[in-house]
Formats: C-alpha cells, sequence, structure tokens
C-alpha cells in the first residue's frame, strides 16, 4: 500500500528521543540523470514539535526518505518522506545540459544516544538513485547549537506543541514597517486555510504560529520583469522559467530564521499582489499574500505539502516525463492503473467503468469560465462522483484522477474531493496519533 494507516505506536519517543531537535543540512545535487547528496552540517535546537507517534513509519512513500536508526541495534526509530525542489528540477528542460546542487534541510527528533542516518532519493521511476548514511553522535562537540533569533506569535490554535499539528506562516518581501501587516495577513490566510474540509473539523488538532523577518526590500523578485528584491528568504517568480511558479530555494536561511520555534510545517507568505505560488511535500508552501485567489491557492499548495497531493490538471505535453505511465506514482489522488488496489480501488463504486467516462458537462471546454454559474448540484456531482478519469498529473493521457473537478484540478472549484479528503485526514491522523 502507498498510504499507510499506523494503529501501534512501535517506538516509544520518550525511550530514543529527547525533547529537542535535530537539524541536518545537506546539498543535493545532479542533473537529469544523476543525484548526489552532500551532508554540510548538523545543529541542535531545543524544541521539538513533530509527531511523537507513528515514528518508524512513513505516511507516504514520496521522492525522498530520511531514516534514523539506533546505531548499538540497527532498529529503525524515525522514518518521514519528503520532496525536494531539485527533483522537480531534474525534469526541466535545463537539467538535460546543466548540473546543479540545491540545499535542504530535514528535522529528526532529538537522540538520547548515537544514530545512523540514512537519506535517500528516489528518481521519477521511484527507483533509489542516490542515498548516503552517516552517524550521529548527541555529544558531538561540532554540532552546532540554535538559540532563537526571531520572536514568533500565536495566531490560531492552543499553542500545545506536543499534540497539535504546528504550521509556522514566515514572511518575505516585508519590510520592519510592514510587520503589522505581515501578521494581519498571515492571521487571514490561516483562518482561510481552516474553514475548507476536513481541516476545518479538525481544527482543534492545528496550531499555527506567525514569524515576521525584516526584508530589505518590500515585495518579490520577478525575474521574468527584470524586478530583482532583496527579501529575507528570496522567494522569487519564475522557477524552472515558469512565470507563476513562486518559490524560495534558500533553505538555510529559512531554517536559521525558524531556530527555537516550534513547527514541522512551513507556509512561506510572500508581500505580493501578483498570481502564484507552490507546494512541495514536507518541504514548503510558498503563497502570494494579496492575489484574489490568495485563499484558495494556498488551500491547494499546502493540498501538496502538507498531504502528498498531486496536481490533477493535465496538458498535452507538458513535464509528461514527471509520471512514467508504467510507473505507480506514489501520491495517493492519481494513478497509472499499474497498481491501482493502492489507491482508491476501494472508494469506487460498483459497476463503475475504468476508466470512467466523464459527463456531458465536464466536455464543455469552458468549464472552468463557466463553474461558479453551474447548480449546486451539478458542481457536487462533478466534484464527489468517484471513478477513474483519464487525465492529471500534467497528462491528458494514462494517467488518471478520482472526479471530474477537485480544488487540486482548479482553482473554481472549492472543494477537495472524496479521495483528497480522505488522504488528508489519514495525515492529520497520522501525526496526531489517532
Amino acid at each position: 500500500m502507498i498510504l499507510h494507516l499506523i494503529t501501534t505506536l512501535a517506538v516509544a519517543f520518550s525511550t530514543y528521543f529527547s525533547d529537542a531537535t535535530l537539524r541536518l543540512d545537506y546539498i543535493f545535487s545532479g542533473n537529469a540523470t544523476t543525484q548526489e547528496i552532500s551532508f554540510l552540517e548538523a545543529f541542535r535546537s531545543d524544541v521539538w514539535a513533530g509527531r511523537r507517534s507513528n515514528l518508524d513509519a512513513a505516511l507516504l512513500e514520496s521522492n525522498g526518505m530520511v531514516t534514523v536508526q539506533d546505531a548499538a541495534t540497527g532498529t529503525v526509530i524515525y522514518r518521514n518522506g519528503f520532496s525536494t525542489l531539485f527533483q522537480e528540477w531534474q525534469v526541466t528542460e535545463e537539467a538535460k545540459s546543466v548540473t546543479k546542487g540545491f540545499e535542504c534541510c530535514l528535522q529528526v527528533p532529538w537522540p538520547k544516544k548515537p544514530v545512523d542516518i540514512s537519506v535517500t532519493l528516489k528518481d521519477h521511476r521511484n527507483v533509489v538513485r542516490a542515498s548516503l548514511k552517516h552517524r550521529i553522535d548527541p555529544n558531538d562537540i561540532l554540532i552546532r547549537p540554535l538559540k532563537p533569533t526571531h520572536g514568533y506569535r500565536q495566531i490560531l490554535g492552543g499553542g500545545n506543541f506536543e499534540s497539535r499539528i504546528d504550521v509556522v506562516i514566515v514572511g518575505d518581501g516585508y519590510t520592519r514597517e510592514e510587520s503589522a501587516k505581515f501578521y494581519s495577513d498571515a492571521a487571514r490566510v490561516s483562518g482561510q486555510l481552516m474553514k475548507h474540509e476536513p481541516f476545518a473539523s479538525n481544527a482543534g488538532r492545528f496550531n499555527f504560529v506567525a514569524l515576521a523577518l525584516d526584508s530589505e526590500e518590500s515585495g518579490v523578485s520577478e525575474p521574468g520583469r527584470g524586478r530583482w528584491k532583496s527579501t529575507a528568504l528570496s522567494s522569487h517568480y519564475d522557477t524552472f522559467y515558469q512565470d507563476r511558479y513562486l518559490t524560495s530555494s534558500n533553505m538555510r536561511a529559512l531554517y536559521d530564521a525558524l531556530a527555537g520555534v516550534p513547527f514541522e510545517h512551513v507556509i512561506i507568505l510572500v508581500n505580493t499582489p501578483r498570481y502564484g505560488g507552490g507546494g512541495i511535500y514536507n518541504s514548503m508552501t510558498v503563497a502570494a499574500a494579496d492575489n484574489p485567489t490568495t485563499g484558495v491557492v494556498l488551500v491547494h499548495e499546502f493540498g501538496h505539502a502538507f498531504a502528498g497531493l498531486a496536481d490533477e490538471y493535465a496538458y498535452d505535453d507538458e513535464q509528461a516525463g514527471t509520471y512514467p505511465g508504467d510507473i505507480e506514482p506514489w501520491e495517493p489522488n492519481i494513478t497509472t492503473l499499474t497498481d491501482f488496489g493502492s489507491k482508491w480501488q476501494d472508494m469506487v463504486p460498483e459497476g463503475v467503468k475504468i476508466p470512467t467516462p466523464v459527463d456531458e458537462m465536464e466536455k464543455r471546454p469552458d468549464i472552468r469560465r463557466i463553474w461558479n454559474t453551474l447548480p449546486a448540484g451539478v458542481q457536487e456531482e462533478l466534484n464527489r462522483k468517484v471513478g477513474v478519469y483519464e487525465g492529471g498529473g500534467y497528462r491528458s493521457k494514462g494517467i488518471y484522477r478520482p472526479v471530474q473537478e477537485c480544488r487540486m484540478r482548479m482553482n473554481e472549484c472549492e472543494h477537495f474531493c472524496p479521495v483528497c479528503t480522505r488522504a488528508i485526514q489519514h495525515t492529520i491522523d497520522y501525526y496526531t496519533g489517532n
């Protein structure tokens, strides 16, 4: 199964770990066909806000994996999946002719005794192409202690960092004079996110804090328009030459700023009205603060970063190499039918054809434009009727999605589909030990 529901606490947190964080910095490098991992440095901060149950089993077998083993016994005591900007870049045209390096910061609980850390990276065919194993001794004098450098503010939730899912919203492109605007923006977008199901019905299991960072200049870099700004996290549009793709690759600066902040998921809120954003599983969510679509875009991108959901929209030829047709994607909401039993096969009603024909309404080329004019019943039918519909993961052929329209397919559709909703709920249960 791609999704793992853990019902037992195989590893007790207090047996192996202390209430602190071990941060591990790496460089992931390569090109379209190669991957390499280099270890840079280890840090300690005096808080652990990650999960304290389901420690030895990753929820998703994603593009990357960090595994912690007790050095004395070899027992796996922590695992966590993740994705990276580096692996997204590897399927770009540039990666065919250039070798690049990307920063990556991973956090694990602070071990009481020496541990072996393993980091693996997979290619787009789910084959491990790079791995690194190294030992960490918690008594190593060269592990650098991190002290809080910025104060954070509680904006939503009760502040119980041990039992809740902890999300930090960090500002980029806000000057010191704009800190009040940042905190207002952070409160607004966190509220917008938590209005959506299944987040709304699980609001008591989330905790949001906000951290204002002072940028030299207000706004964001827009390379395609010849505009560069000096900001705290160097966020910019035109990632991989895609004009709306707003990300930051400055991971070490981000994690330095977050020293001492209780978090396990990061939202970078960028001070701009321009449409754009990005979401990478267990890495980061990036969103523009002031666009009219900010709320819905943030929900979509958080779906990527929090629950590992894939994009369900499709093109005829773009990014066709991301999901080979003979490999089952690890994301829970798309399938090539190679191993459909590991996805939502149990949710498809008896008698539904696979692949599933779309409704006549879905065939309309202007479905996005007219969506808000459709009767609620029609919208619900397109959003809730589970099947296996062709088109998703950027490809119009060979990749299938669960419903005809979903929050992961288009901005106009407000709701997640039943499959995405279940995946998010599984993730919430996983983090909170339910």
